[in-house]
């Protein structure tokens, strides 16, 4: 296992920030996709449950300083149910986003992707949240590479109950809010998701995730990313992203 991988590892049995990660750091993004998996490795995850995408809007990527999306693994663990409740001082600076996830009911090769068939892939579409973590510093210091091996802020997630016929939704068209507490935090359209969540998809299947993870798998989940900025928390709350067509899931942390 590769040094960068292991310190990676070690900030997260810590709980602590990572740190840059100086000589061991990944040098390019494709090196940061070959630690990440190091690091699934690691966690047992190989195949993972599924994908998070991350600054799949101009918005995240101008607050995360990238000039593109970027994905990361996710757990078994992280595949909760609607409901969900987290102790808040389980996490680092937390924070949650307003989320459209799907799950596979198809393979897809890595490789280029038409939106047509990143979509015949998807089985279910349901709302959902991620939950995130400002554990690093300065990011520009830290470096895109580090931040792609270490999952992208990733720290656990909410599934909400899938919709039938989704597939008569204009996925692009609808909105999304967050509240936590009942107060509305955000809100914002499928279409801010590389202007549709499938493509969203599809760019996760020629992604450099799709490449060291041998593709994606039928039953994986795959959060397409927030229509919101992540909203950080303050302490224990009650968080709740709401769809149109799509529904609601809810998460509480005590």
């Amino acid at each position: 296992m590769s040094q960068a991988a292991d310190m990676i590892l070690e900030a997260w049995k810590a709980k602590r920030v990572l740190a840059p990660l100086g000589g061991a750091a990944p040098r390019d993004v494709a090196e940061g996709y070959r630690v990440q998996r190091e690091v699934a490795e690691a966690q047992g995850a190989i195949p993972p449950a599924g994908f998070k995408i991350g600054a799949t809007t101009k918005q995240m990527q101008s607050y995360l300083g990238l000039a593109h999306p970027a994905a990361g693994f996710v757990p078994a663990t992280s595949l909760n149910a609607d409901g969900f409740t987290a102790p808040f001082a389980e996490f680092i600076a937390v924070g949650v986003e307003c989320e459209v996830g799907v799950r596979l009911g198809r393979d897809l090769a890595f490789g280029p992707t038409t939106r047509a068939e990143a979509e015949a892939a998807v089985a279910e579409v349901f709302p959902a949240i991620e939950i995130v973590e400002k554990r690093y510093g300065d990011l520009a210091a830290l470096g895109t590479p580090t931040l792609i091996a270490d999952q992208v802020f990733h720290a656990s997630g909410v599934l909400g109950r899938p919709v039938a016929d989704w597939r008569k939704l204009d996925l692009g068209a609808m909105r999304g809010e967050l509240f936590v507490d009942g107060a509305s935090k955000g809100a914002g359209h499928g279409q801010d998701l590389l202007g549709h969540p499938m493509e969203a998809l599809a760019w996760l299947a020629g992604s450099g995730a799709a490449e060291v993870f041998g593709g994606l798998k039928a039953g994986q989940v795959v959060w397409l990313g927030s229509v919101t900025p992540p909203i950080w928390l303050e302490g224990p709350c009650a968080v709740r992203v709401a769809f149109d067509g799509l529904g609601e899931v809810q998460l509480r942390f005590t």
